[in-house]
Formats: structure tokens, sequence, C-alpha cells
């Protein structure tokens, strides 16, 4: 079997060195032929820092590396002076540090072509060097720059910070456009979208193709991908587990498919997959790969809830009308792949996205750490919500609600709002970080029940009420036959009360159908 790349981002050494490439390189060619300047945002570890390095070789010229793929027989392969920066790569403590490291990385490409650098000036530096290249090899010039705004991103939680990067970096990326007349292809990735007067905003012929149905599923690993490049370890990882390829291929897309990026067509996240069949287990390794103490922070300044995240559809401008810092919460989660497109809805000609958590995997982990940040809950009462998952696998739905309640108790009285919608999203993610199925489908404005749990053949289905009665909620969930679409399944419908001065679960009605 070829080898699992993970955490591997050079081209040349996964073909070299018989790693698994899922490959591609008809995305690539398809740009090449199509334009010349293109941006593409993805979350972290989505394999943008790979496709840098693919085009790297691509534009090298090193034909023999490509002898397995598209690209291969429709390519004309020759050598172009390249650029490549990767902006994670520098000191990003503050903007002197960071100027003074990428200042050396470009010196270090001007040493590697054998040229001399003749201005102390960074951004002059770069142009001249983009100018100098195209003259000494007497071929335009291709640009690669890995994660654009990594120094911004960096001190998101420090405005000041923040825009002083910002501003060097467009004066930096300016030039790209200045010297236009010496470049044959531009690509840049970040994780976040920019804005029109964010730092390309000199950059204007910029093609974002970040939100393109056509490059939708060119970063991750698709369902026909991960069945045709990894079939060995998936027919192995089965035998392990004692089930069959079908059952372990379900639980597989459960746990770490469902990313999207246009609302239509579905990816894993790679470096989850390649972990999982690395570790042989499940486990939030995407998740746990990022920077929880930073979300930690993020999360407890916003006061961030479920409902508030997911309530509202969100448009392609959004992404891109207010710098990352500014961004509302919802935006800045999606860029970041905690929240995806979960499909569209369609106002007249204009478009607009339902958000949601992609899948098991982030929901899990997330809705955890809002228990950490936003609720105050410390490792003692987060392991209690271990309970849940036990109490929900006995089917013993009063023990459930009686955990819930405990739990609820451990909020600090001055955190809880009167609202209903503030006990929708506390529930909700109490019971997701039990690591249980559970959905608000009322958020995606299907008119359904507040909370639906989904456990193997039994479907239990709550609505909840402020200062009202268990009855008035149980009598909704009939009245709008939330249940119909459960035909077959056993189904609980579960109607709750919650009692705004007590600040709790005050009365339940259960009903089996």
């Amino acid at each position: 079997m070829k080898k699992l790349p993970v955490g591997i981002q050079d081209y040349k050494e996964i073909i070299e060195e018989n790693y698994i490439y899922v490959d591609k390189t008809k995305y690539l060619y398809d740009l090449i032929n199509s334009g010349k300047f293109y941006f593409m945002s993805r979350p972290r570890r989505f394999g943008k820092s790979l496709t840098v390095s693919t085009f790297y070789y691509l534009f090298k010229g090193e034909k023999e590396l490509f002898k397995d793929t598209y690209i291969y027989d429709k390519w004309e392969f020759k050598e172009y002076p390249i650029i490549k920066l990767d902006m994670s790569d520098n000191t990003l403590r503050n903007i002197e540090s960071f100027e003074k490291s990428l200042d050396n990385m470009l010196d270090k490409i001007y040493k590697a072509y054998r040229i001399i650098p003749d201005i102390d000036d960074i951004p002059t530096k770069f142009g001249n060097l983009i100018e100098k290249l195209n003259e000494k090899y007497q071929e335009k010039v291709v640009i690669l720059i890995d994660e654009y705004e990594s120094p911004i991103l960096e001190h998101i939680n420090d405005k000041k910070k923040a825009e002083k990067f910002r501003g060097f970096l467009r004066e930096f990326y300016k030039k790209i456009k200045t010297k236009d007349a010496y470049v044959k292809f531009v690509f840049i990735t970040g994780i976040t979208k920019f804005t029109k007067t964010g730092v390309f905003s000199a950059l204007n012929n910029l093609s974002d193709i970040s939100l393109n149905r056509k490059y939708g599923q060119m970063f991750g690993y698709t369902q026909e991908e991960l069945e045709y490049y990894f079939k060995d370890y998936i027919k192995e990882l089965s035998e392990e587990m004692g089930i069959t390829e079908k059952e372990l291929l379900e639980e597989m897309k459960r746990y770490y498919n469902g990313f999207s990026f246009d609302g239509e067509h579905y990816v894993y996240n790679p470096y989850s997959i390649l972990r999982f069949f690395s570790e042989g287990k499940f486990q939030n390794f995407w998740f746990e790969s990022g920077s929880p103490s930073f979300l930690y922070e993020y999360i407890k300044g916003k006061k961030i809830e479920y409902e508030d995240l997911v309530k509202t559809p969100v448009s392609a401008e959004d992404f891109s009308t207010r710098e990352i810092e500014d961004a509302k919460a919802n935006i800045f989660f999606t860029q970041a792949g905690y929240l995806t497109f979960k499909g569209i809805k369609k106002y007249g000609f204009k478009e607009k996205y339902i958000l949601d958590y992609p899948n098991f995997e982030v929901k899990n982990s997330f809705s955890t750490l809002i228990l950490e940040a936003n609720y105050g809950f410390n490792d003692e009462e987060i392991n209690r919500v271990s309970e849940i998952y036990l109490k929900i696998e006995e089917n013993d739905i009063k023990g459930l609600i009686e955990e819930i309640k405990k739990i609820i108790s451990a909020v600090p009285y001055n955190l809880h709002k009167k609202e209903e919608k503030y006990y929708h999203s506390l529930m909700f993610t109490i019971i997701a970080s039990a690591g249980i199925d559970v959905k608000a489908e009322e958020l995606t404005n299907l008119g359904r029940s507040d909370l639906v749990i989904d456990f193997e053949d039994r479907i239990y289905l709550f609505e909840i009420k402020l200062d009202q009665s268990s009855d008035e909620a149980l009598k909704q969930i009939k009245e709008m036959k939330y249940y119909e679409k459960y035909a077959g399944k056993e189904v609980y419908l579960i109607g709750i009360n919650i009692n705004s001065e007590k600040r709790n679960i005050e009365d339940y009605i259960i009903e089996k159908i």
C-alpha cells in the first residue's frame, strides 16, 4: 500500500516517497488555461500548501513528477522563474520582526536566482525581484503566495496591530499589479476572503474563486476520491473493526464529511481522513490540531450561542464587507471551517447560504468548547455531560432530562437570559458535546421541532417553551405533525417548559408514538 502523507505538504516528496496523492491537477490545468490572477480561501489543513507546492513543481517543469496525473500529457512542461512565499513562515510577533523575516525570505530568493538586491524597501524589493527575474530569464514570473493574511490572523484580537500588518501587506501585494507585464500566473491562498478595501484593494484584477461552484471540490476529498484512493485502507480498517466496508464508510461520512464551499457539493477534511487511517480510530483530529486557546478567548469575548451562529442565512457579499477582526462570528467561523454551507436559499435571483456545523467531529468539539468558554463549565462539569450519552443509550429519557437539569444548574446565574432561544442553544450544546447526533432543524427554516436526536432506530423530538407549559410544547409537536417524516422508527415526543425565574427545566412530558 502507498503511505499516508500525514502532515506532508511538499508535492515532490509525496510522489517520490510513494505516498498517496489525490489527483487534483485537472483544477490546476483549468486555472492556468482560464486566467492569470487567482485567490482561493479555505480553512486550515485543507491542502492549500500542497496545492501551492504542486503549482511550484508544475511551473518548474518537472514533468516526471506528474506521470500518473491528469495534467501529464496536456501541459507543455517548461521552467519559469518562481517567487514562492509562505507568509505564515515569518516571525509574526510584531510588524518590525515580520518585516525583517520577510526581507530575509526575499533575500534568499534573490540569492537562489543569483540576483543582487539594490534597495532596502521591502515592497519595492519584491516588485524589483519580479522585474529582474523576467529580465534575466526572458520568461514571465509565476507568483505563489500561501497564507497571505497569516500576520493579520495572528493578531485578530488586537485591532490596532492587525491594521498595521494590513497596511504593510497592502503596499506589498500592490506590486503584483504594478508589475503585471512581467507576470505569468498568480495563485494566492488564505483562510479568510479579502475585502474590497483590504490588503488586495490595489490588486483589483484578482479573481476570487473561493465560492465558485466549479472549484467547490478542488480542496478536500470527495466521496469518490476517498473510496478510490484509500480502498486498501478502508478494507483493512473495516476488518480490524469487525464491521463491513459500507458501515465504516457511513460512520466516516457522519464523522468527517460535510464541508461545503458552494452549498451543493461536500468534501472530507484531508487531515482528519489521513489521521483516521493512520490511528485506526474515530477521534476529533482536525479540531484538536487547531488553536483551542485562541478560540476559547474568541467565544468567551463574543458570548457565542449556537442559534446566533446558524439562524440567519448569509450571502457571498457578507464574506467581503468587513475585515475579519470586525466580521460577525458566523462569518469568521465559516471561513475558519467550524461552520459550513448546508444548503442554498433562493431569494428571487439572489442566493444565500444556510450555515451549520459540517459534521460530528466539529459539532462535538465546538460544543464542548462553547460550554467551557461561554457557560463557564469546568472539567468536572464537562465530564458529567458524558452521562447524557449513557442515558440515551439506555433509552432512559427521564434520566436524560434530569441529567440536563443538573448540567443547566451549573451555569452561573448571571449568564442566563430570559429568552427561549438561549435555552434552545444551551440544550443543543449540552447534548452535542455529549457525542450525540442532535439537530436543531427549525434553524434551517424548515419549521420542524426545536431539537431532534437520532440515535440508532430511535427518534427524540423536543419542543422547548419558556414560562408556558410542557402541555403547550407537546401540543405544538402534535399539531404540526413533526413526527411524520420519521415513520417506521420508534419516536418519542418530549415537551419541555423552562421557568425563567428558576433558570431551569420546570416540567416536561414524554409521549411515545
